[in-house]
């Protein structure tokens, strides 16, 4: 991750906020290993986990803009929020079609994890029965809770983009799937804080929402990749201890971003005058787009 000390300035090779527009993309799946990095089994389910969750997460991004636009004013970030919403769906659909043309096709049944990813989306931080002040609070609430989680994806975006997940032998599909993917989150990886700031939701609001988000986040990423190591009958059914010591493997030979970097990453987002423009790089992001499969495969 790469995080701009305050007044430094973006490399001149930087273009800055680009117009946000939604990508169709192309992915042939036939025959996808689900141990797509074949060396790193953990690590490819612990990443496989993500298509678990994003669909649904994804989804419930879509549903809150939709319901805040109308209350914005400012034509720029309502143009912004629009780009974002068309990525974001396009996203959902994408991360859906792995569920059922890859983990389904390699006999994972991803129903009952997806069933509990829905009731914490569309239940816990879905709309709700409330009106005037009070669902507009709560709506306020799920915008700060999206520029958090949209955060972790631009950190995770940058990392995917840097990551040499060559050298474990990687699928050059679900490469491509999450970098097509985590380039989007750092083109528009202001969108979500920006929105969360003109809703209110100042610096004590997002901090306490960070404080609780960033466990949270973990916590569902690797409870994920429990149901995939479980349900993968490849691999031994490790305990929680045993498979914790399998991921911080992984993460000590590359194949998944590190402890520190996470924390790194999270601690960030406390700094005074922290905005996520700080994040990744937009022209290596807009550059990778231009050149996906997956993008080019649709390309006029």
């Amino acid at each position: 991750m790469k995080l701009l000390r305050r007044g430094e300035r973006r490399p001149e090779t930087d273009p800055g906020e680009v117009a946000l527009h939604a990508r169709n993309v192309r992915f042939d799946w036939a025959d996808t290993p689900l141990h797509w990095m074949p060396s790193e089994p953990i690590a490819s389910h612990v990443i496989n986990a993500l298509n678990l969750l994003l669909p649904e997460g994804e989804r419930m991004f879509c549903a809150a803009y939709s319901e805040a636009l109308p209350y914005v004013k400012d034509d720029t970030l309502r143009e912004a929020m629009r780009g974002f919403i068309g990525q974001e769906s396009m996203h959902a659909e994408t991360h859906d079609k792995v569920l059922r043309e890859v983990l389904a096709a390699n006999g994972i049944d991803p129903a009952r994890y997806v069933r509990q990813a829905e009731f914490l989306f569309r239940k816990t931080l879905g709309p709700t029965d409330a009106e005037g002040a009070a669902k507009q609070q709560q709506m306020v609430e799920r915008l700060a809770v999206i520029a958090c989680l949209e955060h972790f994806f631009a950190y995770l975006g940058d990392w995917v983009l840097n990551a040499d997940l060559e050298k474990f032998d990687a699928d050059p599909r679900v490469a491509d799937l999450f970098r097509w993917h985590g380039a989007e989150e750092v083109e528009h990886r202001h969108v979500a804080h920006d929105v969360a700031v003109y809703f209110g939701a100042g610096y004590m609001r997002r901090a306490a929402v960070m404080t609780l988000v960033f466990p949270i986040f973990l916590t569902l990423v690797l409870r994920g990749a429990k149901f995939m190591v479980r349900e993968d009958t490849a691999l031994p059914n490790l305990g929680y201890p045993r498979l914790l010591t399998r991921v911080f493997g992984a993460m000590r030979r590359g194949a998944l971003p590190g402890v520190p970097s996470l924390l790194r990453s999270a601690l960030s987002t406390f700094e005074p005058g922290y905005h996520p423009e700080s994040v990744g790089s937009t022209a290596q992001a807009v550059a990778y787009l231009a050149a996906s499969p997956a993008a080019r495969a649709v390309a006029p």
